[in-house]
């Protein structure tokens, strides 16, 4: 049986390809352009799929999958796709529970006793979608000294979830992504199941659907042929360097697949072979908090809108792997973009392939034409970089105070660095408006009747207003207070407080050391993503005896001051 296999895909292969070449060569031409800087040897690039009526009428390559080779991307070419993962492992838990052998209310220590109880019930749909308060997996992983180009393997996020002693909120009442919720999903399918995440699904999903070239990447040294690797931009310059992935893990991330099996798991969404309809309607329930919102966040499948037309789909990003899938059901497409450039906008090309294909079904207004210079739509808008001075700074969200943007400039490129998140370029519209390229995002800086600017509005998922920050200055008796030792048991790590040349600098064993900075008393900020934001805690007799640490998916984890005397003792000498 087994040597049937390659035959018959060879021949869904063969299929697919008569149908591209039925399409619009204008259509075609058109997706093209879309990719065309990719188009070029030496460079990362991205695989392509469009799928109509649940047949693949658009597969195309650009750029090349190792750039170290030179072999080119296809749509056979196998791609980590990271977070895309989650909807796979979404619909094995709902396979489960539609055959009985879960609940999706059950209280997931029924299958994991091993994760702490704090004292709050965490269903499976809690962690579905990401409402169980459980902090971040890679989050905590970094805190705890791992780099995330590390092997890490399900052990070692088993082993830190299992020290955890808080939750960021109570279960139900937010929203906050957290990957140790499908890693956690995994295990409750292996174990439900009885077999290792990955055969269960390779027997359960992919061999029914013809997914022939997609598995659940959990052993770091295993060899795949035809895979890609990733690579990002380290500058301006149109050099590569290489983005290493060592994941060893599955679940949260981990699948590598082809645009050739997406358009088949595409296909099982309109048309259900592996589950059902039902199946299909209990992926797409969106999530309710414990006071009532509804959330756009349905079983990993986000519901959005473009251009006046639903879809659904979900993103993915780990090292320079970039990926997004989105279904519309109304108009019966799907699109798929693998990329494995870490700063490749997958969703941004993904809906600008939409607006091509749907063209007939957008209905747009028709833009209210003003006297004033046109602003660019891509980020070339000619701008004297002087003017990027006054905007230079950090930012707080009026409605997240922890969560700030810092802006930068380098002669005549613009940077911004969010809060838990590495630095990135944006590039000007006009004169007080930027675009990412990575993510869909705007910043608008506001003018006031001064030269500096104080006020801005972030345009993601809505409009987010900020105001500057304003820098307090750390007393000399303040400095001496925050010197020594702080330890988490709960990542069982060591951080330092150091002052040197009256700068006080945060210290860890593995990440070196970085210098801190007071936004306003007690609350320190540090330009690491992982360890951002610094709360200081002290005793009635204000003296200091800890701090809380969060990043945007950890808050208020706990490091205890240590005696200023810990670890300055010599060992005993060896008895002779």
């Amino acid at each position: 049986m087994k040597s049937l296999i390659p035959i018959l895909y060879t021949l869904a292969l063969v299929s697919y390809s008569v149908i591209t070449q039925a399409q619009s060569p204008k259509l075609a031409a058109k997706a093209d352009s879309l990719f065309a800087e990719w188009n070029k040897p030496g460079s990362p690039g991205a695989a392509v799929g469009v799928v109509s009526k649940g047949k693949l009428i658009y597969a195309k390559g650009f750029g090349e999958a190792d750039v170290e080779t030179g072999a080119p991307i296809g749509p056979e070419t196998i791609f980590h796709v990271a977070s895309v993962s989650k909807q796979f492992t979404a619909y094995a838990i709902v396979l489960l529970a539609q055959e009985g052998k879960l609940s999706l209310d059950d209280d997931i220590h029924k299958y994991l006793p091993e994760v702490p109880d704090f004292g709050k019930t965490i269903t499976i749909r809690h962690l579905i979608h990401h409402i169980s308060g459980m902090r971040d997996q890679w989050n905590l992983l970094t805190m705890a000294g791992w780099q995330m180009d590390d092997v890490i393997t399900k052990e070692h996020i088993f082993n830190i979830v299992k020290r955890q002693r808080e939750l960021n909120f109570d279960p139900g009442a937010e929203f906050s992504y957290s990957n140790t919720g499908y890693t956690l999903l995994a295990e409750i399918v292996s174990r439900v199941g009885k077999q290792p995440f990955r055969d269960w699904m390779e027997q359960r999903i992919f061999k029914p659907l013809g997914m022939t070239k997609s598995l659940f990447y959990d052993d770091h040294e295993r060899i795949v042929k035809g895979r890609s690797y990733s690579f990002y931009k380290p500058d301006s310059s149109n050099t590569y360097k290489k983005s290493v992935l060592s994941y060893a893990n599955a679940g949260a991330t981990s699948l590598f697949t082809t645009v050739n099996d997406l358009a088949r798991w595409i296909g099982n969404f309109r048309s259900p072979t592996v589950g059902d309809k039902a199946t299909m309607t209990q992926m797409l329930e969106r999530g309710r908090l414990t006071k009532g919102d509804t959330l756009p966040y349905a079983f990993a499948l986000s519901h959005g809108k473009h251009k006046g037309l639903d879809y659904y789909g979900h993103s993915g990003g780990d090292a320079g792997f970039r990926s997004f899938i989105c279904y519309f059901p109304k108009e019966d497409y799907g699109f798929i973009i693998l990329s494995n450039l870490g700063e490749f906008n997958p969703v941004k090309k993904s809906l600008d392939l939409a607006s091509i294909y749907l063209a007939p079904y957008i209905k747009e207004d028709k833009p209210v034409v003003k006297a004033s210079a046109p602003a660019s739509t891509t980020g070339t808008y000619a701008f004297n970089p002087t003017r990027f001075d006054p905007y230079i700074g950090e930012y707080a969200l009026t409605e997240d105070a922890g969560f700030t943007l810092t802006f930068s400039r380098t002669d005549n490129h613009y940077f911004v660095r969010p809060t838990g998140q590495p630095q990135s370029e944006i590039f000007p519209l006009n004169d007080s408006t930027f675009m990412s390229k990575i993510v869909d995002a705007q910043v608008i800086f506001h003018h006031p009747t001064s030269d500096k600017v104080n006020q801005i509005t972030l345009v993601q998922n809505g409009r987010h207003p900020g105001t500057r920050v304003k820098p307090s200055s750390i007393s000399a008796a303040d400095k001496q207070q925050l010197i020594g030792k702080y330890y988490s048991p709960e990542l069982e790590t060591f951080y330092a407080i150091t002052l040197q040349a009256d700068t006080l600098k945060m210290v860890h064993i593995h990440h070196g050391e970085a210098t801190v900075s007071m936004d306003v008393k007690n609350h320190l900020k540090v330009p690491w993503w992982f360890m951002s934001s610094v709360d200081i805690v002290r005793d009635s007799a204000d003296q200091v005896i800890g701090f809380r640490a969060s990043n945007g998916r950890v808050r208020n984890l706990w490091f205890r001051r240590l005696p200023t005397d810990f670890g300055t003792e010599k060992a005993p000498t060896a008895a002779k």
